[in-house]
């Protein structure tokens, strides 16, 4: 938490198996939540994930990146994080 507010980290995922677990590695401490939607993935990503304990999604198609986004966003929006979403809705 910084400020009063809660940290997440959203993770579109495609087949990430391989690289997942340096990632999860490299976050800072300051990351409250870790949030992983995987895009029907083919490898092991989402047990993975799930082994390593990270909040896991799992779409059941392959639906492209833009819309991996817009999952990630709306889960982390769900579980309380800030997106800033209210500084962006002030400035239009």
């Amino acid at each position: 938490m910084l400020n009063g507010k809660i940290i997440a980290v959203v993770l579109p995922a495609y087949n990430a198996e391989k690289t997942l677990e340096a990632t999860i590695r490299e976050l800072p401490d300051i990351v409250d939540l870790r949030i992983l939607v995987d895009d029907f993935s083919s490898d092991r990503t989402v047990s993975l994930a799930r082994d390593l304990g990270i909040s896991t999604h799992v779409h059941t198609e392959n639906y492209g990146y833009g819309r991996n986004q817009m999952t990630c966003y709306r889960e982390a929006l769900a579980a309380g994080a800030d997106t800033g979403r209210r500084w962006l809705l002030e400035q239009m």
